[in-house]
């Protein structure tokens, strides 16, 4: 069991300009955290967080999400080795969502496809309204291979 360490919300004027962390999770008990490479600020990846993830990262300074696949508290880098060291952790101003700065161990890849980045492809636009949309790579090479790091475990991610 986790303390609790937030306050509670108790006017737009505490929360907005307030020095209590006061955080508003969604109705799932959520809040998305956007990830960025704290040397380059490139976007690695968008996760979410419940109370005991914001408490975990809090103290520990890793990161720490909530699978929403394996519906589960997640240590990011636990299994993969690339440990997300929080460098500097940011709420925005009504305190329902989170941006962590952070540093990579290993490779510095944050998917765990093996691309840098989870937002390794652009969506084509202006295209077509009778064509599915297309994908195209924005990352052209893996920063480490998937099968060595996670051996034959089934994707949680997939369809």
């Amino acid at each position: 069991m986790t303390l609790k360490i937030f306050a509670d919300r108790l006017s737009v004027e505490q929360v907005e300009e307030g020095h209590s962390l006061a955080p508003k999770f969604d109705h799932d008990g959520l809040l998305p955290c956007i990830t960025t490479d704290a040397k380059t600020g490139d976007v690695l990846m968008l996760g979410y967080m419940t109370d005991e993830a914001l408490q975990k990262t809090i103290q520990t300074g890793e990161a720490h999400y909530w699978s929403r696949s394996r519906q589960c508290l997640w240590h990011k880098g636990a299994t993969s080795g690339l440990v997300q060291t929080v460098i500097d952790m940011r709420i925005d101003d009504d305190q329902d969502a989170i941006w962590l700065r952070v540093e990579v161990a290993a490779s510095g890849a944050s998917c765990h496809v093996g691309y840098r980045s989870c937002f390794y492809r652009s969506v084509e636009l202006g295209g077509s309204s009778k064509e599915p949309a297309r994908l195209l790579y924005r990352e052209t090479q893996k920063t480490f291979d998937p099968q060595a790091v996670y051996g034959d475990v089934p994707n949680p991610t997939q369809l």
